[in-house]
Order: C-alpha cells, then structure tokens, then sequence
C-alpha cells in the first residue's frame, strides 16, 4: 500500500523537476537590473567610496540638516567612528505640514562645505523632476525617499543624469515593485543605483516599522545592484540597531544607513531614533568583528 502511494507521487516529482528545469535565469523578469546581466553583482561609486565590492559601507548623519555647526559635528564624529558616506536631508518630505521641512539650497550649501571639510561624500533626498536639474551639479548622490519611489518623473529624471542614485523601498511596497521602480532609472541610461530597504508597514506597533531583511536578501539575489539597509527608520528604536546593523552585514549586504545626531533630544526631525555619537561609535565596535568574520572590511 505504501509502495503504490509512492509510486502515485512519482508524476508529480517528475513534473516539479521539468518545471525547474525551465526556470528562467534568476533576476531575468529585471531587464536592466537582474543579476543575470552581472552575475558576479555591479559596483557603484559615490565620490571615492565603492559600494557592492568588498567594503560593507555604513552612511551616517542627520535625518535633516538643521545648522553648518551641527553638521559639522556629526561629520566630526562619523568620520571618528567609521563611516565612509555623509547623510542629511536638506528638503524634508514630512507628514505634517507644520513639522520641519529643512532649510532647501542653503541646506545643500551645508553640506557641500561639510562634506569638503571632513573628505565625505554625501547623499541627499531630491523630491521633483524639476529639482534634479537645479541639484545634478551640487550633490554627490540623490537620493530617492520611500514616498517618491514610484514617482515616475522624478525616477526618469534621475535616470537621464550619471549621478548615483540611492533607491528606497516605499513602506507598502512589494519587492518586484522596489525593483521596477528602479527599472525605470536604469533605462534612463543610469545604472548607478543603490537599493535601500527601510522598513514597510505591518501589523506591529512596537517598532516603527518591520525591517524586512529576508526581502533585502531577496533584492541582492535577484538584482546585481548594491543593496543596503536603513535600521533607523525601519526600526526606530536606537538600542536595536546595533544588532540590525550586524544582521545585516552578516547577510551578506553592502552597507547601512544610520541616523546620528550631536544632540539626539534636540533633533528637528526623528529625534526618538538617532543615535548620539558614542552609541554611534560602539555600533561601530560591535560591527567590525562580524564583518571580519564574513570577509568584509569598514
């Protein structure tokens, strides 16, 4: 009886095994971003820093640039402690109106002289089609906020530049729809992007959102574009980051995104999630090791 019941499933097996046969080459569906195109993964650079070769790269600053002295500050500090990429928003996408919005241009001036003063790089979210022009000569990254990704003007914008372009997944998004968002930059002509995982909305209040590293894994898989993680926004909680941040390295991803901030209980925007400077470095000291451990270097 046993027997018989085996030999009935052998079709099927049979069926499973012809259909895996068939299946396209991984990341295929992706025209110009799957990782059949590069399968050994693609490299981007923002200034001097590579993402997506050996170095797992963390980019750290304030959620906005609030003063040239704060800015300088954090600059001091995250270059103390490691980190490669400056981050700060000079035009800030809020939910509420009346919540700060950022200091715009003269924002980006702050962080162009900041960013000559310590050697950093830096990446900036841009918010309309129109703003790419007026940006495209004065910053060294755009990036793209999880509310804009599926803002198709401003994704084809980008794409007609050769700036890098740092790509986060919207809250409500599926992963093929992160990855179509950047289709649409790629055809553009530009395949400088990076990939951002920053956490989507689930049915849990208990962290600000559920940072879906499997989906990350599932980006790096399929894609040969860079892929990063932003714990800060996708979590929110600053005693957990450390630990999200040394996930992620162990995953086997290229970088991170953290929020630090001089003065955390003064902080304009996000101030319940940055990081003051000594959390930031003993993040540092606790990643280190595990990079080691999977090859990779800060």
């Amino acid at each position: 009886m046993f027997g018989d019941k085996i030999t009935a499933l052998e079709p099927t097996a049979a069926r499973l095994d012809s259909k895996s046969e068939a299946k396209p080459a991984l990341g295929a569906q992706f025209p110009r971003v799957g990782r059949n195109l590069h399968p050994q993964g693609s490299t981007v650079q923002i200034g001097d820093v590579t993402f997506g070769g050996k170095n797992f790269v963390v980019i750290a600053g304030p959620c906005a640039v609030e003063s040239q002295e704060l800015l300088d500050e954090a600059a001091r500090a995250i270059v103390k402690s490691g980190a490669r990429v400056l981050r700060g928003g000079a035009f800030k996408p809020r939910t509420s109106p009346d919540s700060f919005q950022g200091h715009g241009l003269e924002g980006i001036e702050m962080l162009r002289r900041t960013a000559r003063e310590y050697n950093l790089p830096f990446v900036t979210e841009v918010m309309s089609a129109p703003m790419v022009d007026a940006l495209e000569s004065k910053v060294d990254a755009f990036q793209i906020g999880a509310r804009n990704m599926q803002n198709f003007a401003l994704l084809e914008a980008v794409g007609r530049t050769q700036i890098p372009v740092l790509l986060k997944r919207n809250f409500g998004a599926t992963l093929s729809e992160w990855l179509m968002a950047a289709e649409y930059i790629a055809k553009g002509g530009n395949t400088q992007i990076i990939l951002c995982e920053r956490g989507i909305r689930s049915f849990g209040q208990e962290t600000r959102f559920t940072m879906d590293l499997g989906g990350a894994m599932w980006a790096k898989e399929r894609t040969h574009l860079p892929v990063i993680v932003d714990p800060s926004h996708a979590i929110g909680l600053p005693t957990l980051l450390a630990g999200a941040v040394a996930a992620t390295v162990a995953a086997g991803l290229d970088g991170a995104m953290v929020e630090v901030h001089p003065q955390p209980d003064r902080a304009l925007c996000d101030a319940d999630q940055a990081l003051a400077p000594h959390e930031f470095d003993a993040l540092m000291a606790r990643v280190t090791p595990v990079a080691r451990a999977v090859g990779r270097v800060i």
